[in-house]
């Protein structure tokens, strides 16, 4: 109606913040992610200051397939991404599973489009 098109992400019920317990389980799998001040947080390094961008680019694509939007802090050379999920007042598994797919990319093994 209207012109208007859903996602289906609209429809999904809204995560649910995880415990420290299994924070602290979740992120032992992932490589130099450490939890400050209660957001999920990497510094990632690069060797010039565009290859950070491009980075950035693909972390904001990524962010977009998933509806799900961390605080990029772009620097010569580096790039700090953050995530904690504002809607259900922490971390959530969607916080650690597009980590998970941050490593991914970062390691050449997902192609964002």
């Amino acid at each position: 109606m209207f012109g208007v098109r859903m996602k289906l992400w609209q429809f999904q019920p809204m995560s649910k913040a995880i415990d420290q317990s299994q924070c602290v389980n979740l992120l032992e799998s992932l490589n130099g992610w450490e939890i400050v001040n209660g957001e999920l947080v990497k510094v990632f390094s690069f060797g010039s200051y565009l290859e950070g961008l491009e980075f950035a680019k693909r972390c904001g694509e990524l962010a977009e397939e998933m509806n799900h939007h961390p605080d990029l802090l772009i620097q010569w050379r580096k790039v700090r991404v953050s995530l904690v999920t504002h809607s259900a007042g922490g971390l959530t598994d969607l916080d650690f599973e597009y980590a998970g797919k941050v490593e991914n990319f970062e390691e050449g093994k997902t192609s964002i489009k």
